[in-house]
């Protein structure tokens, strides 16, 4: 069986550096830190004070109140960034087999506030009084129904949950489902709203946040020696991933092609990943082995990048293990020093900036180095494309995300050519 192409035709973002995905990629581009004080809850007597926030936002700028009340906030922004990828793609849905568009969206945790906000209300002495959309607002699948709902796409439909690995696995599916010829279409992506009282004291409890509450705006500072945690982010983003001949068909613009994923276990750890990298050189192997492509011919990698101690040094270990030489040739920069750390969104967010970094030859850069603050266990010989973006030609870009549980997921995007 021939296996059939997939091209990238939409984006759609949200995120904390701009409520669309060219808000969002302006802020990259410049370096923007999209960190700042928790204003959805009081937290005065946390740990971390503080996070990667969507800013100015209200569903119903977006929505009728209806809808809004039927969603929780990760479902609010799983339809904002989808709304805007669809558009981008420009598809005349009015001539499209919706049997054959589906919708593959990830959460790595869903409807934490509505979880929360049911439990705070509950009263034991009155009895048992929950909203009737308390478990449709709060499981992981509900976004891709409400996309699907929404348009009338009755392809596959499914969420994929594998912790921050999350929406790099439904973008693989999104892949395969195309290539195999299950699907014309499909919007492929994740969403996340965790910033909430159980989400930061949660993630506070087992020392995974930075708590630099004194400078919020550098506290997201990958591979530097100083970084003590990640930064919680929020947000989502949407993939309209389109099989080749369906797209050149329509007549549609083509941001760049997919062409190989790949999928590991560390089976190491519930939360930290293998010290020595195994796990996520195996990841980026596959996903080559997948393209059929060779080390060299990558000239940028999103890294998984979280800024924790361990994490950083594993993946700039597994990096030198697979590209060997060619690693000092590559950009290396890790998007979540700008955005936090979106969790089971990162990876559709950090997709979407790898398309655009090979659609316009440029490297957002790992903001928050400052020199002489490195770490023994690093090789700053290695571009981490520190503090400033940088123009060279990005022929084709490999993402990075790694899932508590052990999970990681890539995937590789390059120029289009017919």
């Amino acid at each position: 069986m021939e296996l059939k192409r997939a091209v990238v035709t939409g984006l759609g973002a949200i995120t904390p550096l701009g409520n669309t995905m060219p808000e969002t990629w302006d802020g990259l581009v410049r370096g923007v830190s999209g960190a700042g004080p928790i204003t959805q809850f009081d937290a005065t007597k946390f740990k971390t004070r503080f996070a990667c926030e969507v800013k100015g936002f209200d569903p119903l700028q977006y929505m009728d109140r209806k809808e809004a009340r039927k969603c929780d906030r990760y479902a609010h922004f799983a339809l904002v960034a989808a709304d805007e990828a669809v558009a981008d793609a420009g598809m005349d849905l009015e001539k499209e087999n919706k049997d054959r568009i589906g919708v593959i969206f990830a959460a790595g945790i869903g409807g934490i506030h509505s979880f929360e906000d049911e439990v705070r209300n509950y009263n034991a002495d009155v009895g048992p009084k929950f909203n009737p959309f308390f478990i449709p607002k709060i499981i992981a699948d509900i976004a891709a129904g409400h996309i699907s709902m929404k348009y009338g796409f009755r392809g596959p439909n499914f969420a994929t949950v594998s912790a921050c690995a999350s929406s790099t696995n439904a973008i693989s599916d999104a892949f395969n489902y195309i290539r195999l010829g299950k699907a014309d279409v499909i919007l492929a992506g994740g969403a996340e709203a965790t910033i909430a009282i159980v989400g930061v004291g949660g993630f506070n409890a087992m020392n995974a946040l930075s708590t630099r509450n004194d400078s919020p705006e550098t506290a997201s500072r990958p591979f530097s020696a100083s970084r003590d945690g990640f930064v919680m982010g929020e947000g989502g983003a949407c993939l309209v991933l389109e099989e080749l001949e369906h797209a050149l068909a329509r007549g549609a613009k083509i941001y760049a092609e997919v062409t190989g994923t790949g999928l590991s276990a560390d089976a190491y750890h519930l939360t930290a990943s293998h010290p020595d990298g195994l796990g996520a050189k195996l990841v980026m192997l596959n996903a080559l082995e997948d393209a059929g492509m060779k080390p060299d011919e990558i000239d940028y990698v999103n890294v998984h990048g979280t800024s924790t101690p361990v994490g950083d040094i594993s993946e700039v270990r597994a990096i030198l293990d697979v590209f060997g030489e060619h690693a000092y040739r590559l950009n290396i920069s890790a998007t979540k020093s700008m955005t936090g750390h979106l969790l089971g969104a990162a990876g559709a967010v950090e997709a979407a900036a790898s398309i655009l970094a090979v659609k316009n030859d440029i490297v957002p850069p790992t903001i928050n180095h400052a020199d002489g603050d490195e770490d023994k266990e690093i090789d700053y010989r290695l571009n981490f494309t520190f503090n400033t973006a940088q123009k060279r030609e990005v022929r084709a870009a490999l993402s990075n995300t790694f899932g508590f549980g052990g999970h990681n997921a890539s995937v590789i995007v390059r120029k289009f050519e017919k």
